[in-house]
Formats: C-alpha cells, structure tokens, sequence
C-alpha cells in the first residue's frame, strides 16, 4: 500500500488484510483516518462504506478526525448524532441530520470525533479510553485484542 505526506507520495506499508477479504464482525472498534485523500477514497468504495455502517448498526465504537466523518457521512449514519469534524464538512453533517459541534474531541455514545491534527492527543486519550473501557458493553473491554485489533 502507499502512504502519501498530503497529495506526494511517502512510504509504502505491506496490508495484511483488504475490504474484501475482512468482516465487521472480526473487529471491535474502527478507526477512520483523516486528511482529505483517504477519506475521500474510502467513501467512494462501496465496500468501505458498507464495513462502516456493519460497524454501527452493531453498536461497536468508531472514532474519525479530520474529513474522515465524510465516511460516516456516506454511511448513513449520522442523522441523530452530534459530532465534530474539520469545520469544511459542517453542512455534510448537517445536511445528513447530525449536529455539528465545534470541540477539540465529541463522543456520542462511542462515536468519538475530532476536528484536526492538533486535537490528535485529546482525541487519542478519548478513544482509547472508550475503546479500552467499553461503557456501552458493546464488545470485549479489556480483552488483548480491544481497540481496533483483530479478534
């Protein structure tokens, strides 16, 4: 897989595992990456945005910063909820029937949102800790392989 620095290429990583090949249903919790290029890609991929929205409707959390709200967005999901985002996609959300809100970090109910690269460590500890603590008794808290890893 190559990973871009913005729009220029930077280093390429070895994938374990691709959309199609991967279940909602493996995982506990689900982080959506920011910028613009990643989001914009993933939510025009049927199968990423089908991933995301298996993963709410199964209640598991799912935290995104920056643009990555955009998958949400694509997904269906966020009529109802409050979340922030990078100010940009405030209509998005607005537009879909979710609240905007600008906060360095928002958890709706184990939705954590963010809205820029200098929110990364209130966001961080945020979904960490609503991964690791589970307050919903959506999954298995505390287990080895909470937080995103494969079961």
């Amino acid at each position: 897989m190559q990973g871009f620095n913005h729009d220029k290429p930077g280093d390429k990583f070895p994938v374990e595992k691709t959309i199609d090949s991967v279940s909602a249903e493996d995982y506990d919790a689900l982080l959506l990456p920011g910028g613009v290029a990643n989001p914009d890609t993933l939510r025009i991929n049927k199968q990423a945005v089908a991933f995301v929205k298996a993963f709410a409707d199964s209640g598991k959390p799912i935290a995104a910063i920056c643009h990555g709200p955009w998958t949400l967005v694509e997904a269906g999901i966020v009529r109802g909820k409050t979340l922030t985002s990078w100010p940009s996609l405030k209509t998005d959300i607005e537009n879909a029937g979710g609240t905007w809100v600008d906060e360095e970090v928002h958890n709706h109910h184990g939705l954590i949102t963010s809205r820029k690269p200098a929110d990364i460590p209130a966001f961080n500890r945020k979904m960490i800790e609503e991964f690791a603590e589970d307050p919903h008794g959506n999954y298995n808290a505390g287990s080895k392989e909470s937080a995103g890893m494969k079961r």
